[in-house]
């Protein structure tokens, strides 16, 4: 697509949303104008192409396609068969899977899926076939009563959340929580790096039917070789969540022990994040697991977003090319050099540094909060996240983490020489905010917060975002 053929689209699509509600036309206006002059360190968030997030303002949007290709329960889905092939077949080759379900509309879908792929595998099917039935609307009131208990009383082991681990891996809040007796393990407290004997010993005690592996703050690699032989030492099925580093196991920046693909039974992610794609989840497999996860709608989704699948297709097909291998690993340089920058400035960084996308800040070192420290930063022009660092003493809402992240900010350009003036900016405003009379209140000079807004903003100048979108 040419610059002034993009310029053109988005202007024009702009105008016909304003025609009906122009406020939403003014609000999606607004935030092009916000991500452009911010400093976007959100680790989980990223740019799509503009052919990306095109792709999903189409009529796919307007089709119902429950089912997989060639077996819908909806007529006339045709079309939306040839992009989810698309998306699939983009997936596979990307990531050497055997299989590929893109229908997820998120990484929690994704994960449910998986769940419930495992679930189904492991006790369903072996009760149908004791039952010598074919599904379950077959069995008996009391061998169905028998398989929901059954279902429901299954255990999972995954990283604690204050280890960097996430939300869908078993924790109470979330329904992954109430589905599974879930127990965690942690990080060695000296080093914060996984601990692998321990994850054993754990695995030997607990004895789960599934090992999950994946992080959303951690900052270092994962041996997956090393996890799916204490999977396979107690019975578990071991899944992988790879939905912050799923660009960098694309872009080949992980292979070998620390790409989860060969080593997992079932691996999940996002489409966005470092793949740099639409909104989206995805699932990957081996063939024995395959029809099962196919089942994922209507097993736990509902009807799939053929125009995000059409976007699925269009990012993935660009993470094929061989220069996101080249994006990949400059993701993974500029968090080394913010990490470097940062430590030199005197920060206090979980486990010390980075191997992936990601740097964790203990703000404790500038007596701060997390929740302080995340919007001083966002009145200084930085966007940023708070996040839980292992043993937080402050929870997880306060926290007393910040997480950084570099694909964004890659995507953009900025190379390692930006990092090091990243690290600066964000030293200087944590090394000048002052805790106020609570966890979330904070003292910041205005005037100091306006200057390093400038210098973002400055700094930016030379790595414009979406430059040929022009709105007038």
């Amino acid at each position: 697509m040419s610059l002034n053929a993009e310029s053109t689209a988005f202007r024009s699509a702009l105008e016909v949303i304003r025609a009906v509600e122009p406020r939403v036309a003014d609000a999606i206006g607004a935030e092009l104008a916000d991500q452009r002059e911010s400093l976007k360190l959100i680790a989980s968030e990223n740019y799509a192409s503009p052919a990306t997030l095109l792709a999903m303002g189409n009529w796919f949007s307007d089709k119902y396609a429950e089912g997989t290709v060639g077996r819908r329960f909806y007529a006339g889905c045709q079309n939306v068969d040839t992009v989810e092939a698309l998306a699939a077949e983009h997936a596979r080759e990307l990531f050497g899977a055997a299989h590929a379900y893109v229908q997820p509309h998120s990484g929690i879908d994704a994960n449910l899926v998986a769940f419930w792929a495992i679930l189904a595998d492991r006790v369903e099917s072996p009760a149908l076939k004791k039952a010598q039935v074919r599904q379950v609307n077959d069995l008996t009131e009391a061998d169905w009563f028998a398989l929901r208990r059954e279902l429901g009383n299954q255990r999972m082991l995954g990283m604690s959340l204050d280890a960097g681990g996430h939300l869908t891996h078993g924790f109470r809040p979330n329904i992954s929580g109430k589905m599974f007796d879930q127990r965690s393990y942690g990080t060695d407290p000296a080093t914060g790096l996984v601990d692998y004997d321990k994850v054993a010993e754990a695995a030997r005690e607990f004895k789960p039917l599934i090992l999950v592996a994946g992080y959303s703050a951690y900052p270092r690699k994962v041996n997956f070789r090393i996890m799916r032989e204490i999977a396979d030492s107690v019975g578990a099925t071991f899944m992988v969540d790879m939905a912050h580093f799923a660009g960098l196991v694309a872009g080949k920046v992980f292979t070998g022990d620390f790409d989860p693909v060969p080593h997992a039974h079932i691996v999940t992610t996002t489409t966005h994040k470092s793949l740099r794609g639409p909104r989206g989840g995805m699932v990957l497999c081996g063939p024995e697991l395959a029809g099962q996860v196919d089942r994922g709608c209507p097993m736990v989704l509902g009807g799939p977003l053929p125009h995000v699948m059409a976007a699925k297709a269009v990012a993935l097909a660009e993470a094929r090319r061989p220069d996101f291998a080249n994006y990949a690993q400059r993701i993974v340089d500029n968090a080394q050099a913010l990490a470097e920058g940062l430590l030199r400035r005197g920060a206090k960084l979980v486990t010390g540094g980075t191997d992936n996308h990601l740097v964790l800040i203990d703000v404790s070192g500038y007596d701060l909060t997390g929740r302080q420290a995340e919007q001083a930063l966002l009145d200084s022009g930085i966007v940023t996240n708070r996040n839980a660092v292992p043993q937080d003493p402050n929870g997880a809402w306060y926290t007393s983490g910040i997480r950084i992240g570099t694909p964004a900010l890659t995507t953009r350009g900025l190379g390692t020489a930006e990092m090091d003036q990243t690290a600066e900016l964000i030293h200087t405003v944590l090394s000048q905010t002052k805790p106020g009379e609570s966890k979330a209140k904070y003292v910041l000079d205005p005037a100091l917060a306006d200057k390093v807004s400038k210098q973002a903003s400055e700094l930016l100048t030379g790595f414009p975002l979406y430059p040929a979108v022009d709105l007038g």
